[in-house]
């Protein structure tokens, strides 16, 4: 067998031949006699390069100095046996490594024979999906920037308002019947439609009108507090006397019994301590005898067929407090809008549950000096702002003239300070400005 000297191209070896005492011969050698000469050489190069792991992939930016000695690629790419000589020329006439370090190559290796080492160089690039890169020279994904990290927490920010439990805090108090409170205001609701009148029911009456219907309830308003009765007796008052206006032709001389007389019904269903006979004769000032309320009684109650229980303004306003979370200054400020709504006639036209949530919601509007209406509101009133703001408008506009006029009942009532003067409030003027 000829093995050729690849060190040395101008040398051809000669045969080898094998003796029987000598051993192994290359050229006029014995192989012996290299074995000594070159084994320090080849215990250097073997703990560089044999001692290491096989095939490894390798990054030419992380070698060190001692490996550096690699990077220069040999003249013949093939692979070869590595021969003693060879090992021993190549530890001896290996020359200093240049201090540029070529960029590595995923894709693209060759081998020098040494431990079958792969070199990579990038100037030659390889389409990726042929050769995965190694986990160690991925780019990293670009990261999101700190705006687009902003806008993130930004976004998580903003959140919808909850809906507040406003029973939890009755869950131990029986009076408050928290496990029928929903059921009781559905069935509110459902009836409050038949409480309602015809908003021009006033036009089937020949000898009464809407200013005169005004100046009846104005008068019992005060007549209610002179008495000092409960706020669902007034409310009663006036739907009974509604409700009765609109089925009973009335002449103007009895217009003022129908009032006493539905107030003194709506006494006997609220009150405990109710006003007797003689006192609303007195109140009168005795224009109508005994007999007479007696006898009005009678017609009222067959007239309404003895309906008396109906949702007024008062039952929803006393659930939209509470949803509102409302202190006094909001309820007596409510109340007063309420009351001037009483009087006029164009009210009739909303349910009492639009009355009452328009009265909470124009009350905080007027204390707070803009629109307050939040989720809780809305969710237990199942009216949006925009669902009040009609009737809203128009408690604003009463407000404004409450102290002008006849028909001052209602100011003078809530400007003494048993209301806290809530008649001075400032109205929500801003509500009408913002009318189109």
């Amino acid at each position: 067998m000829v093995i050729t000297d690849e060190n040395n191209p101008t040398t051809l070896n000669k045969p080898t031949n094998f003796q029987v005492g000598g051993g192994l011969e290359m050229g006029n050698r014995k192989f012996g006699q290299e074995i000594k000469h070159n084994r320090r050489a080849l215990s250097v190069i073997n703990q560089s390069l044999v001692s290491n792991q096989a095939y490894p992939i390798v990054n030419k930016r992380g070698l060190s100095e001692k490996h550096q000695f690699f990077e220069k690629k040999q003249a013949d790419p093939v692979h070869r046996p590595i021969t003693r000589k060879f090992a021993a020329q190549i530890a001896n006439t290996q020359p200093p490594c240049p201090q540029e370090i070529k960029k590595a190559n995923p894709s693209a290796s060759t081998s020098n024979g040494f431990g079958d080492f792969i070199f990579i160089d990038e100037e030659h690039k390889a389409p990726k999906e042929d050769h995965p890169v190694p986990m160690f020279l991925e780019q990293p994904e670009a990261m999101p920037s700190e705006t687009d990290e902003m806008e993130e927490v930004e976004m998580e920010d903003i959140v919808e308002e909850p809906v507040m439990d406003i029973d939890s805090c009755d869950a131990k108090n029986p009076l408050a019947v928290v496990d029928y409170i929903e059921d009781l205001y559905a069935y509110y609701r459902k009836m409050e439609c038949f409480s309602c009148v015809s908003p021009d029911y006033m036009a089937q009456q020949f000898d009464i009108n809407e200013r005169m219907r005004a100046i009846l309830i104005d008068w019992l308003i005060e007549v209610h507090d002179k008495f000092e009765l409960m706020k669902e007796t007034l409310f009663l008052t006036v739907n009974l006397i509604d409700r009765f206006l609109s089925k009973q032709s009335v002449v103007r001389k009895k217009l003022q019994l129908v009032g006493l007389v539905a107030m003194l019904l709506a006494c006997k269903y609220e009150e405990v301590s109710v006003p007797v006979v003689g006192d609303l004769i007195l109140i009168s000032d005795k224009a109508y005898t005994r007999k007479e309320v007696l006898e009005m009684e009678s017609l009222m109650l067959n007239t309404l067929q003895f309906n008396m229980s109906v949702p007024t303004p008062y039952v929803f306003m006393q659930r939209f407090f509470k949803a509102a979370q409302s202190d006094k200054k909001i309820e007596q400020l409510s109340f007063f809008l309420i009351e001037l709504s009483l009087v006029e006639y164009e009210m009739l036209k909303f349910q009492p549950s639009v009355l009452a949530a328009a009265a909470v919601y124009t009350a905080q509007c007027a204390l707070y000096g803009f629109k307050q209406w939040n989720k809780t509101c809305e969710w237990h009133t199942s009216y949006s702002e925009d669902q009040l703001l009609e009737c809203s408008r128009l408690m604003v506009a009463f407000h404004q003239r409450a102290a002008t006029g006849k028909l001052t009942g209602v100011h003078r009532k809530y400007c003494t300070s048993k209301f806290g003067h809530t008649a001075k409030q400032e109205p929500a003027h801003f509500l009408l400005e913002t009318q189109l």
